[in-house]
């Protein structure tokens, strides 16, 4: 990784996480958009999804590709540049230069792997915090997320009540259900079932458990699709030849898709990264953190928020996004719903989809002039 490129803030407080440990002098590697302005009122945190990083637009300078939010962030897009100051770290335990398990462990001399300390979404929360005092901002004007981002979001309202006027978690859960419990789970037993995985030491012998790593991203990537919108895309297309090969090869066009999808992950992802992050999403549980009461994750915030979800989202499904809002009313708290009619599945608040763009600035832009 070129680090040249990278801007890193190294935290000097020290950070207890959940599992029990502490971690000091860690870096968080962050980049930002926009100018922040002399009231220090309109910064953004957005809080990026499971394989997204802190590069949300324009070219990422590590990958040479289009940042993550390309559709959504930008001047005069939804969250403008132009009046906004965006700020996005990539989460510890993550790839990008982050604090996460390709680190180098002090103590030893070697690299982390899965010596690195198991984290949650309220350790990668308060981590962040820390950008906040760094940029000498007391509140931010909106937290932002989808997905991950999304939990994250519900988090950071959760731990800071004070620290933001608006909340936006998009297509996401207050915990996760048994059901993605168990997409990551195929994820990372295909991870550690690669022979190139070594136990989480393959940097050592610098190989990397591509195949395994492939797997897991075609494994999710299938779950961030709707069964419209691949039947629609691909059906039962044959992959450039007029009729079926008899063998193993890739048939379908979907078959190629996915294993396309596979092989560019592994250039850009750790597949330790992949272990802790998706972990991390497992042990979510705000309900859980409450004592089974999700209302009181909020009850000390007046940050007004906003909830989308999409109608062929299967993943975290609309009803999922409704608890949220229903916790919220019970509590009084000033919230907005909407539920975006797409086709794309859960991957649609990545993509071009008109309505939930316009929709989403529209809720930014009024919220700022009040």
């Amino acid at each position: 990784m070129n680090n040249k490129n990278i801007k890193i803030l190294n935290v000097d407080k020290p950070l207890k996480l959940d599992c029990g440990k502490t971690i000091n002098n860690f870096p968080l590697a962050y980049e930002t958009y926009g100018s922040l302005n002399k009231n220090k009122d309109n910064a953004i945190l957005i809080f990026h999804a499971l394989t997204g990083d802190q590069y949300v637009t324009g070219l990422n300078p590590i990958t040479n590709k289009d940042g993550w939010w390309s559709f959504a962030v930008g001047p005069n897009k939804s969250i403008d540049t132009n009046k906004y100051f965006i700020i996005c770290a990539n989460v510890i335990g993550g790839c990008m230069g982050s604090f996460g398990p390709n680190h180098e462990n002090p103590e030893t001399k070697k690299v982390y792997g899965t010596d690195f300390p198991v984290i949650t979404i309220n350790d990668m929360v308060n981590a962040q915090v820390n950008l906040l005092d760094f940029f000498d901002i007391k509140k931010l004007f909106s937290v932002v997320g989808g997905s991950m981002g999304g939990m994250q979001v519900l988090q950071f309202v959760s731990n800071f009540p004070n620290k933001t006027k608006t909340a936006v978690p998009i297509a996401c859960t207050s915990s996760h259900s048994a059901q993605n419990i168990a997409f990551n789970e195929l994820g990372r037993q295909a991870i550690t079932a690669d022979h190139n995985w070594l136990d989480g030491n393959y940097t050592y012998k610098k190989t990397i458990p591509d195949k395994g790593l492939a797997v897991a991203r075609m494994a999710a990537h299938i779950t961030y699709l709707s069964k419209k919108g691949l039947q629609e895309k691909f059906g039962r297309k044959l992959q450039e030849r007029d009729d079926l090969k008899f063998g193993f090869d890739a048939d379908f066009q979907i078959e190629s898709y996915l294993r396309y999808q596979g092989s560019v992950f592994v250039d850009r992802f750790d597949a330790n990264s992949y272990l802790y992050i998706t972990r991390a999403m497992d042990y979510f549980d705000l309900v859980k953190q409450f004592n089974g009461n999700l209302s009181n994750a909020f009850k000390n915030t007046k940050a007004k928020f906003f909830v989308m979800s999409f109608t062929s989202d299967w993943l975290y499904p609309t009803q999922e996004n409704k608890d949220i809002v229903i916790a919220l009313n019970a509590i009084g708290a000033d919230v907005g719903f909407v539920e975006i009619d797409s086709d794309k599945g859960h991957d649609s608040f990545l993509l071009n989809v008109p309505d939930f763009l316009n929709t989403l600035k529209n809720f930014l832009d009024t919220s700022y002039k009040e």
